[in-house]
């Protein structure tokens, strides 16, 4: 297992334009310590492919490294059920956005995990996600982007010839996960639901996997079959606690709802996004730095009580 800091992580595995996978889901397992550092190191004209993302999502392109996306769904849950920078950034044409269907984004990761040339399904027949495309006609097929977004086949095996949509693999030049435990030699552990993290790490040629604890290998081995992802797909591993704060990480803490609602009075202006960037992103130098800011209080009230996995009692208004 190669052991990083963040800051080592993103200076010597993520480069300007590589097209990055982010996993968690809207409000869960968001790799925040990682988008955080990335900003940090003003990274710039990254191409994401995401599955539902929400709060990395939005201080990624809000802090103006994102170039283009390929996405499912953009928002915050009840706090942003479209997110704030990246609608903004969109209607100001800052930022190229492609829509796919969440089972056709998965399935695009799995066929890049599994090798396949493209990918079948009826996810996304009669939508606008079949008519309609967001890139430009001059990115098409310049450096990662698909020379097509997908196109209809007849289904050979259908007597009547119906249509199936095929759609291009995905094969990121990184994956950023965020798991609950890594064992010592680098095996990942995902407790509750997976999303598209795993298909993303298969499917990506470097795999950064950011944790809340590391284990020893004979504690993961105990439960084999809860195991996600074996040692030879990783390539860096961080120590993380609090990792994907303001996320939620199952079994681990809740979703932090003071700060999701202080990003949701700030998110819509520039000059306060800006100065939230200041205050909550470019002082720290550490995780631990940027917990000592979160506080004890505020962290022990999202402290998952482990038989639920969530916060119960938790105030989210």
């Amino acid at each position: 297992m190669k052991l990083m800091t963040a800051a080592e992580a993103v200076r010597t595995l993520i480069k300007d334009g590589d097209q990055i996978a982010l996993g968690g889901f809207t409000v869960n397992r968001n790799p925040m310590l990682m988008a955080r550092e990335m900003i940090r190191q003003g990274k710039r004209h990254l191409y994401l492919v995401v599955h539902s993302h929400g709060q990395a999502l939005e201080l990624l392109v809000g802090a103006g490294c994102v170039q283009r996306v390929e996405i499912a769904y953009g928002g915050v849950g009840r706090f942003a059920p479209t997110g704030f920078r990246f609608k903004k950034a969109f209607l100001e044409k800052k930022i190229e956005v492609e829509d796919y269907s969440n089972l056709q984004m998965t399935l695009r990761f799995m066929a890049g995990a599994m090798g396949m040339p493209f990918v079948v399904t009826r996810s996304g027949l009669g939508t606008d996600i079949v008519r309609l495309s967001g890139f430009s006609p001059e990115s098409r097929g310049q450096g990662r982007v698909p020379r097509q977004k997908l196109t209809l086949l007849k289904d050979p095996f259908d007597p009547d010839g119906a249509d199936v949509v095929a759609l291009p693999p995905l094969n990121p030049d990184v994956a950023l996960v965020h798991a609950q435990y890594v064992g010592e030699a680098g095996t990942c552990r995902f407790c509750g639901l997976t999303f598209a993290d795993i298909e993303q790490a298969k499917a990506a040629k470097t795999v950064i996997v950011t944790c809340e604890e590391i284990v020893p290998e004979a504690y993961l081995r105990r439960e084999p079959d809860r195991n996600s992802l074996p040692p030879f797909l990783v390539d860096a591993v961080v120590a993380a606690p609090f990792g994907a704060h303001p996320t939620a990480c199952h079994q681990f803490y809740d979703y932090d709802p003071k700060h999701m609602n202080l990003f949701k009075q700030i998110a819509r202006d520039d000059d306060r996004f800006k100065a939230y960037l200041d205050e909550w992103v470019y002082p720290f130098d550490s995780q631990e730095a940027y917990l000592e800011r979160v506080g004890v209080r505020d962290l022990l009230e999202i402290r998952a009580n482990p038989g639920w996995g969530y916060a119960p009692g938790l105030d989210r208004r």
